[in-house]
């Protein structure tokens, strides 16, 4: 009997890490504050800083982070094919921004709404703004696409079928150069398309190389812009409805909620974001690559969401933050230097696999919900971890 009470105790003191436990308000109250210092942080470093190239290709991140959350997180669909949209957003900037299509309109071009030297140039030179649309599009009709074939499917079944989409898309990356349509390749494959025509907003002058201060609020501004998507649609009958399939699909299918549907919907509205973060970092990186997407990024994304907690879209941005800089910074900047003071002969970068694995490892027995977990999955944890001690403690009596 006094085993028994004690049982709850035991779980208190089992916990590993400390519950933090945060007003309500504290949300509202510090989203304008971040806001505002992330908005002045360029001030504090030169135009070019290294710092701010890692800063802006981490806000990148947190988009496409936030739309695969939208598939693993509320829909609890495992996509591991999500450098697919990645890809695709990339292509649709090198196609409609560049002179990959240099035998277009007798060599002349076909050019709308820019300005400067893009104006002059053989191919085709979008808006970047009307290039984002294009790719959020397309994006979205091959997430509807890769959806299709898994709306039967389940755990790693789908898995396995979008990590073969995902695999197809970056075979016709690296091989597209050889399949030839009326004299014009698919893709560059290896050699890439390059360059990418820079951002170029009306009323302002294109955005340049070395000024990374324009790339920066720029990004900034699209992740908040995906932001309050996110956070509307969380609170939409569409999100409570991804939740629902996520809990218990025969249950939500009884009650109402069209699978098909809601399946697709969540799959095209991840892969849109995923699009438009592509179509930005081929501009910002200057080249689309078909080494660029391999396997690893697909994982590289996911790593973020488990890291922030899945389905917390606070948790997202800060997991993609993260692991953004130590994927970008401190593994080939600071890590790396280490065997050599060590006196050993040894590229640190090899192992990043091993460095994501041992994070994940840490984070799942640490802080399994994530470091800012959503509160529901926060609860389905805390009352899974107690009905398991219980039950251990009551074999064991």
């Amino acid at each position: 009997m006094s085993a028994t009470a004690s049982a709850p105790e035991t779980t208190k003191k089992g916990s590993r890490l400390p519950k933090l436990n945060l007003p309500p308000w504290t949300e509202k109250a510090l989203v304008p504050v971040v806001l505002i210092v992330l908005a002045i942080l360029p001030f504090g470093w030169p135009n070019g800083s290294p710092f701010l190239q890692d800063c802006t290709t981490a806000l990148a991140y947190v988009v496409m982070a936030l739309g695969l959350n939208i598939v693993v997180g509320f829909a609890g669909l495992l996509d591991l094919g999500y450098v697919a949209f990645f890809a695709i957003g990339a292509y649709t900037v090198g196609y409609f921004g560049s002179g990959f299509f240099s035998n277009v309109n007798d060599q002349k071009g076909i050019h709308l709404l820019v300005s400067g030297v893009a104006d002059k140039l053989p191919g085709l030179h979008f808006n970047f703004l009307i290039i984002l649309i294009l790719a959020a599009i397309a994006a979205a009709v091959a997430g509807i696409l890769i959806g299709l074939p898994t709306l039967r499917l389940r755990g790693d079944y789908i898995a396995i079928v979008t990590l073969a989409f995902g695999e197809i898309i970056g075979r016709i990356a690296v091989n597209g150069d050889d399949i030839v349509i009326r004299g014009q390749p698919l893709t560059a494959g290896r050699q890439g398309i390059s360059p990418v025509d820079k951002i170029d907003l009306p009323g302002l002058p294109p955005f340049g190389l070395l000024d990374l201060r324009p790339w920066y609020w720029f990004a900034l501004a699209l992740v908040i812009v995906v932001l309050f998507v996110n956070f509307r649609l969380r609170d939409s009958r569409l999100g409570r409805a991804w939740v629902a399939l996520r809990e218990d699909e025969i249950a939500a299918v009884a009650m109402g909620v069209p699978s098909v549907k809601t399946k697709l919907l969540a799959y095209a509205t991840g892969a849109a974001f995923g699009g438009m973060a592509g179509a930005f970092l081929g501009s910002f990186l200057n080249t689309v690559n078909a080494d660029q997407f391999q396997f690893y990024f697909s994982i590289l994304v996911l790593g973020m969401i488990i890291l922030g907690g899945l389905g917390s879209i606070w948790g997202v941005v800060l997991g993609a933050i993260v692991l953004s800089f130590i994927n970008n910074w401190f593994i080939p900047d600071v890590l790396n230097d280490v065997p050599g003071k060590l006196g050993i002969d040894f590229d640190a970068t090899q192992i990043t696999f091993a460095i994501y694995g041992f994070l994940l490892v840490l984070m799942m027995i640490l802080r399994p919900q994530g470091l800012l977990p959503d509160r529901r999955h926060k609860m389905e944890l805390a009352e899974h971890a107690e009905t398991s001690d219980e039950t251990l403690y009551t074999a064991r009596a």
